[in-house]
């Protein structure tokens, strides 16, 4: 979880592909990127395994440019399609049995505070529905009641998109699924109002129709969660093998799907607002005295 994981020893840069050392010479690290600059700088993920068109490798790839500080963060996953991709990425990923996985993000997180008391170090879990709301539930909530500082982003395709479509709890009810043949009998789980409930500091409803408002999202939750408490986003990521959209309509659909039910919100704790006002204003007063200096 720093430079030193992909620094070569002493003589052996020009021996490595060059992909390896564009990442270290232009890489994502030690500043921070742009969605604007994406194409002109080596991103920390640029391949990926998964389906053609698949709108959640669009949104992990916006995730990597977006994270504050990339070289000190480690991503906490599990089974689905989403650690697909996550894993190619450049950054340090851990693997969680389906179900545990915000309860080995809370062993991360609170180890890394411990050894690292100058340096913060963000933890975030990165996975689909099922692995969060379905048969990771408990671990989810009960990582928000002891208020664990990390973010957990749901990548919610409404489905068990890697173990071949059965309907999940964010499905929408009514859908005709493998394994819910006759259509889902039960509504979509409230996760947002879950948050509040539990107390998150701050929560984030998101689709893929804006790259800049992700990363926007992302870097928010992200900072509010070192320094107030457990953040939340649920990001609609369409499965296009599921439900049947073409390669070429899948953005289509997620601006139909965010104008019909999907639309962004966000929400903060009392605390959270007035960190991050106050973080605000010190972002202003930097910039200011960054264009005197100019």
């Amino acid at each position: 979880m720093s430079l030193k994981t992909i620094r070569p020893a002493t003589g052996f840069k020009e021996y490595l592909p060059k992909e390896y050392q564009d990442l270290i010479d232009d890489g994502p690290f030690l500043r921070q990127r742009k969605v604007s600059e994406l194409g002109s700088f080596k991103e920390a993920i640029e391949e990926h395994p998964m389906c053609a068109g698949c709108a959640m490798t669009l949104f992990i790839r916006l995730v990597f440019v977006a994270l504050p500080s990339l070289e000190h963060t480690v991503i906490c996953g599990t089974a689905g399609c989403g650690r697909l991709a996550i894993t190619q990425g450049a950054v340090p990923f851990v693997y969680g049995n389906y179900g545990d996985t915000n309860a080995v993000a809370t062993g991360l997180k609170r180890g890394l505070d411990i050894r690292f008391k100058d340096q913060p170090k963000d933890v975030v879990v990165m996975a689909g529905d099922g692995g969060l709301a379905d048969i990771g539930f408990h671990a989810v909530m009960h990582s928000w009641f002891r208020k664990e500082k990390f973010t957990t982003i749901m990548l919610d395709n409404e489905v068990y998109g890697n173990t071949g479509g059965q309907d999940s709890g964010m499905t929408q009810k009514g859908m005709v699924m493998k394994m819910a043949p006759t259509g889902k009998k039960f509504e979509k789980m409230d996760m947002l109002g879950l948050a509040k409930t539990a107390g998150v500091a701050y929560t984030a409803r998101i689709s893929t129709t804006n790259p800049t408002r992700i990363a926007n999202t992302i870097r928010k939750a992200v900072l509010i969660a070192r320094e107030v408490g457990p953040t939340f986003i649920q990001a609609y990521t369409s499965c296009n093998i599921e439900y049947a959209i073409p390669t070429p309509k899948v953005i289509d659909d997620a601006r139909d799907v965010e104008k019909d039910r999907y639309g962004f919100a966000e929400y903060f704790s009392d605390e959270a607002q007035s960190y991050w006002d106050e973080s605000e204003k010190e972002r202003k007063r930097l910039r200011k005295a960054a264009k005197k200096i100019k």
